[in-house]
């Protein structure tokens, strides 16, 4: 476990030093003067980017994560609110607090007389860019790259919006760089960021892996648009010897001791709670799925509930199964439309007497999510690229024969129980850190090996990629962004699946977000990558958002209809 992080306030200054403060529709107002900081210490500029990459999601997790991409996967169901101009932060940050710092750190190292030993450091740079960027693709297609903070540099005010066909060609041959310079051990001696670097601390192999991963969901994020390159990358991850992250030391992980995405008190239930679709709720509990009382909240008909019951001498409603032994566990429809009799008890409580009234419908575990929750001291650890995420990729890419005559150092079964010992390892560890229901206490290894042989979870011969996405859909939980780009290109899980199925759901889902007019100094870039995609400008209905796509998701399936 790495040691825990609090944000300093230095960082903050240092980013407020370099001028990166300013409307993200300018972007001649980011970081115009970088005279003001002649010559930073390279390893501090690091770390802000690094905690703004995570930190910045305070907003997200509310009115991006819960209540839209977490509702159009059905991960959860809550109210259905209409998607508001608080979506989409990720653009932003990326341009005001993430990119600036590592610009500046490659500025700073070519005009050292010893750059050559801060080649690594140099290096680090371009996957943070990659990994930030390419979530901010997801959902943008097309945005300025190659050009986005020459303002800083050469008055360029007005960059070119780079498409996203040549985004990925460009982040890939970045991630092949790094590799290269990570893992060359002939290089001088190399300057390190030390404990400045808060996801590696400097440990330049486990940059490695993390650029491999990378690849690994540049791949799976081209598989229907360019199913060739798809399968090269992966067979390129195979043939490094290094390879993909490959255990819980190599994960991105970020611990703080003071933050919380939340707040300190009950802010994750602004604007309304969320709770357990049917679906999720119904295969967790079918499976004994360890990680049931780390992703949901028990309901109310715990304890003596059969007394009060009878007492009053009512029965539960006909959707509850009375001899049900997980009883305390339910979920409720995804689109309440579709059932409206147990929506009602969506946030609604059962009253069985004048004085006693039962909450049915389970809902997220929000100390999981908030572990500040009512004023509590626990810890916020966020994991955001996992082991599991490179296993699952792994077995479903050799599952689809993918690998050629590689080696892939194992089958698709064995990666798919890597993945899933992984995700329930590492999602426990979160709850302990956050001080809410756990999977297992002691090391798991009973609990995890007994999930490996429910029956709806080992592998039967018959439908093994199906399980290989489900449970790849299960581990992306607590990832809203990597759970929706799943969903969005695989279109699993897959309507009337007798295995596991989507629920119906009547809205429309849209397939990207927007982004607005920039103004005169950007326009024309703005309207020209608006007409390649074939975006209707400005425009921030369902309708058009859930008909036009960006590039690598043209060819993908709808929500629901894998095959």
């Amino acid at each position: 476990m790495k040691k825990i992080i609090n944000r300093s306030i230095k960082y903050c200054i240092l980013l407020a030093l370099l001028g990166s403060s300013s409307c993200s529709k300018n972007f001649g107002d980011i970081n115009t003067d970088p005279s003001l900081v002649a010559k930073p210490d390279v390893k501090f500029l690091l770390s802000f980017s690094q905690d703004k990459i995570i930190t910045y999601q305070g907003t997200e997790w509310v009115y991006e994560s819960m209540e839209q991409l977490m509702r159009f996967t059905q991960s959860v169901t809550t109210s259905p609110y209409e998607i508001t101009g608080n979506v989409n932060t990720r653009y932003n940050i990326y341009y005001l607090q993430i990119l600036p710092n590592l610009f500046e750190i490659r500025k700073q190292v070519e005009l050292m007389p010893n750059k050559d030993q801060y080649q690594k450091i140099k290096m680090v740079t371009y996957i943070l860019q990659v990994l930030h960027g390419l979530k901010v693709t997801d959902m943008n297609g097309s945005i300025p790259y190659t050009q986005a903070i020459e303002g800083r540099y050469d008055a360029m005010y007005s960059p070119v919006f780079d498409e996203q066909s040549a985004l990925i060609n460009n982040w890939l041959a970045q991630l092949n760089d790094a590799i290269k310079v990570l893992s060359d051990n002939t290089l001088p001696t190399q300057v390190t960021y030390s404990q400045s670097d808060i996801f590696y601390q400097s440990d330049w192999v486990k940059w490695v892996k993390l650029a491999n991963t990378l690849k690994l969901r540049i791949a799976a994020r081209l598989e229907n648009a360019d199913n060739a390159k798809c399968k090269t990358i992966f067979q390129e991850v195979l043939k490094d010897p290094t390879g993909a992250i490959n255990g819980d030391d190599s994960q991105v992980k970020y611990l703080n001791s003071t933050y919380s995405p939340f707040g300190n008190s009950t802010d994750i239930d602004y604007r309304s709670r969320r709770y357990a679709t049917t679906s999720i709720m119904t295969f967790l509990k079918k499976s004994n799925d360890p990680r049931l009382p780390v992703y949901f909240e028990k309901n109310d008909l715990v304890g003596t509930y059969k007394d009060s019951l009878a007492f009053y001498n009512v029965t539960l409603p006909a959707f509850i199964n009375p001899n049900d032994p997980l009883i305390q566990f339910q979920g409720g429809p995804a689109d309440w439309t579709t059932n409206p009799t147990v929506a009602a008890y969506i946030g609604n409580s059962f009253s069985i007497g004048p004085f006693t009234k039962y909450n049915l419908i389970s809902a997220i575990n929000r100390k999981f999510f908030s572990p500040k929750l009512n004023q509590s001291k626990d810890n916020f650890l966020d994991v955001s690229v996992t082991y599991a995420e490179t296993c699952f990729y792994i077995a479903e890419f050799i599952q689809k024969g993918y690998a050629g005559g590689v080696d892939t150092k194992g089958t698709a079964e064995d990666w798919y129980k890597k993945g899933v010992t992984a995700s329930i390892q590492t999602n426990n560890a979160i709850a302990v850190a956050a001080g809410s229901a756990t999977a297992y206490t002691g090391d798991g290894s009973t609990e995890i090996g007994n999930y490996l042989n429910n029956a709806n979870v080992k592998f039967n011969g018959s439908n093994n990629l199906e399980r290989i996405y489900i449970q790849e859909y299960l581990s992306f939980y607590r990832q809203p962004n990597e759970a929706y780009v799943f969903c969005r290109r695989t279109g699993y899980p897959k309507n009337a699946s007798a295995y596991y199925a989507r629920e119906t759901f009547n809205e429309l889902i849209p397939r990207r977000f927007w982004l607005l007019d920039p103004g005169e100094v950007n326009r024309a870039n703005w309207n020209a990558a608006m007409q390649q995609q074939g975006f209707t400008p400005n425009a921030q209905d369902l309708p058009t958002l859930s008909s036009q796509r960006i590039w690598y998701d043209k060819s993908a399936p709808d929500f629901g209809k894998g095959q």
